[in-house]
């Protein structure tokens, strides 16, 4: 669980393993101060949230940039899963820019949306988990959700210049 949801914003397989490192430290120094306010699960998740936009920020000071290096191999920027059996090269193409392109709005969003669209669709938590972890209320959160999603609509139909 842990792993997965740095994964998902980093988007590196390094990375998010530091992060989950990180997080089971963090745990194991911080165990003693909780205070039972909320579900284990709910206060590892807003522990491993809180060290993944850390890591980032860090990383962003750093002047380095994050690619999609999970979705793709290294060395041969071939895809690691493969959605269609239909392995022609143009469809192929296709899918990894969409992926790229979706990614890419999705790491566009300002932060609370980021964490709402990652917790919501790609970890498929529900609305009273994410409120729980987002310490938010969930018509606040609906309304997070549908502004990200409504980002990311208006990012991905907006045509980049080349």
């Amino acid at each position: 669980m842990v792993f997965n949801l740095a994964l998902q914003y980093v988007q590196n397989t390094e990375d998010a393993e530091e992060i989950t490192q990180d997080v089971f430290v963090k745990i194991h120094f911080s165990k003693d101060n909780f205070k039972n306010q909320s579900a284990w699960r709910t206060w590892i998740y807003r522990i491993t949230i809180n060290q993944s936009l850390d890591f980032l920020k860090a990383k962003k000071t750093q002047k380095r940039f994050a690619f999609i290096t999970n979705l793709f191999h290294a060395d041969s920027n071939e895809p690691r899963f493969q959605v269609s059996n239909f392995n022609h090269p143009g469809v192929q193409l296709e899918q990894k820019e969409a992926t790229q392109a979706i990614f890419a709005a999705i790491n566009a969003l300002p932060e609370q949306q980021k964490n709402v669209i990652i917790l919501a669709k790609i970890e498929r938590l529900s609305h009273q988990q994410i409120a729980e972890i987002l310490n938010i209320s969930i018509s606040a959160l609906e309304s997070l959700l549908s502004r990200a999603k409504a980002n990311i609509i208006k990012s991905l139909s907006t045509p980049k210049a080349n």
